[in-house]
């Protein structure tokens, strides 16, 4: 074979490279050095090995932010078996789908915080032949004390199938039953490319880990690593957590969704910590409210980041610098930012077409980063890749200088008396009301209109206003037809297990 035909791993070269350095550690825990790691996933490796997890066998791990989760998500693919990523949010139905659909053999689980969950999914499937626990569990055997059992070794590349698949993943399921989708060496190695070139990271990066290290967190691993960085695991979110760790630490960088951004802003002790060392916080996998984002710029600085990617397209196909929020124009802040140079982006409409600039179409994208297609569902796969493009399913409009603005899900779009609603810019307006913490528009079934524009709206702590305010606002900056008919105070949005507001739960609610 010709030597520029052999794969090559740089994560663990890195860890070679990197064997006395210091990389990571858990908030409260010790350093882990790159010696320490590669020392582990052999160990792993081995002992994942040894209970018959190879030969391109599937595997689901289910668990919160460890060191752990960081050293398996290499392991399982140096062990020769296929990771299956499962949402420590996630339902007992989500993940026994995933163990289903993904036909897994194996699970391994964190005991201290899923032992009842693995217990069920294991009652409630026969396809499960191997349970393992990442510590003393009663449904698994003891992971961790099986690996130290082994003497750390070289790691060799395995031998796999030919229909090996690394990585399945699934999509969020915000509008249907979630889709597998079969992870590549091309579209992983673009998406990481993309994130160490246009991604706006410290010259030394001091990385916080707080969002789960089994999706979007883990991505963050390799550019604490291959930037010379350092990385702080957080188990799971907690504002003042957060809050204390970017002062204790001296954290320089963070990847946060928009409702861990609006519990930072709503924390009462938010101006007592010292976040002076924070440079960049990445932020994405939901639409921001653009007056929720001018706060965090004039509470926080001009450190807000954001990225614009989906399962399908994993992490980047847009982003928005920090230079780019501009805090006095709204429809920059509700922007997505400008395509990446790796990819190609156009709006298109039904019939696959480019729109004019200015009008409102479907994000399409092609290019490396894109997925091959999901996993066994030849009907979805020829209507999200039609035309040779991916459709992301998200509607925009584009500005003059490039910005996408996204207007809303196109299968979220409400028709109300004949004319097109989109919720996010009915939500912008609302969230412009000081009393608004969150808000989340949606249709509701109407005689009259076919359907209702509603809003679900949780205040912020110690505020009030009425329903006919809202309305009023609304109707006043963006017409009659796009007011609310309803306004229900809530006490929280209810959340999908990545994040995003769960539209299906709040129909269900108020329908």
């Amino acid at each position: 074979m010709h030597p520029s035909q052999f794969a090559v791993n740089p994560i663990l070269n890195a860890l070679s490279r990197d064997r006395n350095r210091p990389i990571l550690q858990m908030a409260e825990g010790d350093p882990w050095t790159g010696g320490q790691l590669l020392d582990a996933i052999s160990q792993f490796t081995q002992a994942m090995r040894s209970k018959g997890i190879e030969g391109g066998k599937r595997v689901a791990l289910l668990a919160g932010n460890s060191v752990e989760v960081v050293i398996l998500h290499n392991a399982i693919g140096y062990a020769g078996a296929g990771l299956v990523t499962m949402h420590p949010m996630g339902s007992a139905d989500d993940h026994l789908f995933a163990i289903e659909d993904g036909d897994v053999e194996a699970l391994i689980y964190d005991p201290a915080k899923f032992e009842k969950r693995a217990a069920e999914l294991a009652a409630r499937t026969n396809r499960l032949k191997t349970v393992l626990a990442l510590g003393e569990g009663e449904t698994g055997e003891d992971l961790k004390a099986l690996s130290r059992q082994f003497t750390p070794g070289p790691i060799e590349r395995p031998e796999v199938p030919a229909d090996y698949i690394p990585r399945l993943s699934y999509s969020g399921g915000t509008t249907g039953t979630p889709k597998a989708i079969p992870g590549n060496p091309r579209s992983g190695a673009m998406a990481q490319q993309i994130m160490l070139q246009e991604w706006e990271w410290p010259h030394e990066p001091r990385i916080l880990a707080v969002v789960p290290l089994s999706h979007a967190g883990g991505t963050l691993f390799g550019p604490a690593l291959l930037k010379q960085g350092y990385m702080v695991i957080l188990p799971s979110f907690d504002a003042t957590a957060v809050l204390e760790a970017i002062q204790n630490h001296r954290i320089s960088c963070i990847m946060l969704v928009p409702t861990m951004i609006y519990a930072l802003l709503d924390h009462p002790d938010l101006d007592k910590y010292d976040l002076s060392s924070l440079e960049t916080i990445f932020y994405g996998a939901s639409l921001m409210s653009p007056a929720r984002l001018k706060e965090g710029i004039e509470r926080i600085g001009p450190v807000f980041f954001q990225f614009y990617g989906q399962a399908e397209a994993p992490m980047t196909v847009c982003t928005m610098r920090r230079s780019e929020h501009d805090p006095n124009n709204m429809d920059r802040l509700a922007s997505c930012g400008r395509p990446v140079p790796y990819v190609d982006v156009a709006l298109l409409d039904d019939d696959c077409n480019e729109v004019p600039d200015g009008q409102a179409g479907e994000i399409c994208v092609r290019g490396a980063l894109v997925m091959d297609g999901y996993l066994n569902r030849d009907e979805q796969n020829r209507e999200a890749l039609a035309g040779g493009w991916l459709h992301t399913g998200d509607v925009a409009v584009k500005d003059p200088d490039g910005f996408l603005r996204i207007v809303d899900r196109k299968k979220d779009m409400i028709v109300s008396g004949g004319f097109n609603v989109f919720p996010s810019e009915v939500e912008n307006v609302i969230a412009t009301h000081p009393a608004v913490g969150q808000v989340s528009v949606f249709g509701t079934p109407d005689e009259k209109w076919g359907e209702a524009v509603t809003a679900a709206v949780v205040l912020r702590p110690g505020a009030s206003v009425q329903s006919d305010e809202l309305i009023s606002l609304v109707r006043e900056h963006k017409g009659a037809v796009q007011a609310p008919k309803q306004v229900h105070f809530i006490d929280a949005i209810p959340q999908t297990a990545v994040g995003k507001p769960d539209k299906k739960a709040l129909r269900k609610q108020f329908v």
